[in-house]
């Protein structure tokens, strides 16, 4: 099938060989999960619809992780059962790296040894054979170059087509180039969240070719608890000029930071869903983005979390 939805309205970008639409999708919100601060999940039919409504909207890019789960659901069962056998030109990303424990609480992080079954099990919840893009997601600290070269060795032997890292510094991304090409990074970034080196990661991909793919781009300080009740005034605003929400506004500021700018913003609502895969034709003016550029941003130091 083709992707020529309402996402395709903010263009596409490379993956390596592979082509996503820039407007996305993130599938963890669809879990309900303690341990994300998510509260109860929407049900479960409820969120195999958005999954194939995002599908019929253009959406080609996925972002998930087999430790995006709940006692009552898996994102990775979710995909699996709502899009299987899956379109040509579908890109599932899953992440790798963190670990829980059998009771859903946060574990240790894998070690090098650890990822090739992280991977696998990725493999077996989607049904697939390989995967097309894996990203390592770290802790913002020390050397990657370990786990980064356990995946690149996955990698060689066709369990994993490309690499991506998420929540990485310049210098741990120089690192993982060293080892094998990164294709993507996913790190924290939107209007009033971007931490220090926020900007020259963003320059960094830029310059080289890789996708910057932001989390919590509408959500800001909420993280994983959503968009944020209040806006800035600023938000609200332009998004009253555009006859637009404040967060289409928040996904369409992040798309106006460079064409290798990507976005994943998940829901469970329906509603939702087709509000922020519109955001992909939302068009600001310079005014509108010097705007909220100068909007005060915070530089969070909290324990890195998946």
């Amino acid at each position: 099938m083709g992707f020529n939805g309402i996402a395709a309205a903010a263009g596409t970008w490379e993956l390596g060989d592979l082509t996503v639409n820039r407007l996305g999708f993130g599938a963890m919100r669809l879990t309900g999960s303690a341990a994300f601060h998510l509260g109860a999940p929407r049900g479960r039919e409820q969120s195999i619809a958005v999954l194939r409504r995002a599908v019929e909207l253009g959406v080609n890019h996925i972002d998930t992780a087999a430790f995006y789960f709940s006692a009552l659901r898996s994102a990775n069962e979710l995909i699996n059962r709502a899009l299987a056998p899956y379109p040509d030109g579908l890109v599932i990303v899953p992440k790798v790296g963190p670990r829980r424990d059998e009771s859903g609480g946060w574990a240790t992080w894998a070690t090098p040894e650890e990822l090739r079954g992280q991977v696998e099990e990725n493999i077996r919840q989607l049904g697939v054979d390989h995967l097309d893009v894996v990203n390592l997601r770290v802790n913002r600290t020390g050397s990657i170059a370990e786990h980064f070269g356990a995946l690149a060795d996955l990698r060689k032997e066709g369990l994993v087509r490309h690499l991506g890292v998420s929540n990485v510094s310049v210098k741990q991304l120089a690192e993982a180039q060293d080892i094998a090409p990164v294709v993507c990074v996913q790190n924290r970034y939107g209007i009033d969240t971007r931490p220090a080196d926020s900007e020259e990661v963003l320059r960094v991909c830029g310059e080289q070719g890789i996708a910057f793919v932001p989390f919590f781009a509408i959500a800001g300080e909420g993280r994983e608890q959503g968009a944020p009740a209040t806006h800035d005034a600023a938000v609200t605003e332009i998004a009253r000029a555009h006859g637009a929400t404040p967060a289409q506004v928040r996904l369409a500021w992040t798309l106006h930071q460079g064409p290798h700018v990507l976005a994943i913003p998940g829901t469970g609502d329906p509603a939702h869903l087709e509000q922020n895969v519109a955001a992909a034709a939302l068009r600001l003016s310079a005014a509108d983005l010097t705007r909220l550029s100068s909007l005060p941003s915070g530089d969070p130091q909290r324990l890195p979390r998946p």
